[in-house]
């Protein structure tokens, strides 16, 4: 809860100094325009860093089935399917734009930038960062509603729930509740689930952006 709460004060403070004219990437030109994807490529591999420094990793994957595959392909098709529910809901934004931003899978940071990224040019950049921002507001959001529901979830609907309603943070932030409610028993199925949602999402959202 409280990374997430700092996450939005950060991205708060950005559009603070971005409006003020405190920093404009606008003016170093298209070297301006790709800083975001720079520094999301370091953020990634820093992320592989701590994934392969992990002394459990090769205990988790000799434990995995392909049974355990079967919950992250649960967590993409009813992410997406849910997404194409309410779109009809959602005035100014299309199916492929809905679908795009439920692709994020809990991973704001990448999904928000790579939606920007890749919708500026149909259509242009107040509207893709307007998107963007969507995308990152509401993967932040289900995080904290995963963080706040988890003993709900577990109690109503068993210990994989939890683990599909955190998607990509079902392996970071979201693990200590998860297994706090579940059970250590549910720790291989929730790194799986995370692992498998996170590299769903680049390819996820660059199909959807390419409507």
């Amino acid at each position: 809860m409280k990374g997430s709460l700092v996450t939005i004060t950060i991205f708060l403070l950005g559009c603070l100094a971005g409006w003020a004219g405190l920093i404009d990437l606008d003016r170093l030109g298209d070297i301006g325009k790709d800083v975001p994807m720079y520094i999301l490529y370091l953020l990634i591999f820093l992320v592989g860093i701590s994934m392969g420094c992990n002394p459990e990793i090769k205990k988790i994957i000799k434990s995995v089935s392909p049974v355990t595959m079967l919950l992250p392909a649960g967590t993409i098709i009813g992410t997406l399917l849910f997404s194409a529910v309410v779109s009809p809901l959602i005035s100014g934004w299309s199916l492929a734009d809905c679908l795009a931003v439920g692709s994020g899978m809990g991973y704001y940071s990448l999904s928000s930038v790579l939606i920007a990224q890749y919708k500026e040019a149909s259509i242009g950049a107040q509207m893709a960062a307007e998107l963007g921002t969507i995308a990152l507001l509401t993967n932040i959001f289900r995080e904290l509603i995963t963080l706040t529901s988890v003993p709900l979830l577990n109690r109503w609907f068993g210990p994989f729930a939890p683990v599909a309603s955190a998607g990509v943070t079902s392996f970071d932030v979201c693990l200590p509740v998860i297994l706090r409610c579940g059970g250590e028993k549910i720790l291989p199925a929730a790194i799986v689930n995370g692992v498998v949602t996170d590299f769903s999402v680049p390819f996820l959202v660059s199909f959807f952006c390419s409507f």
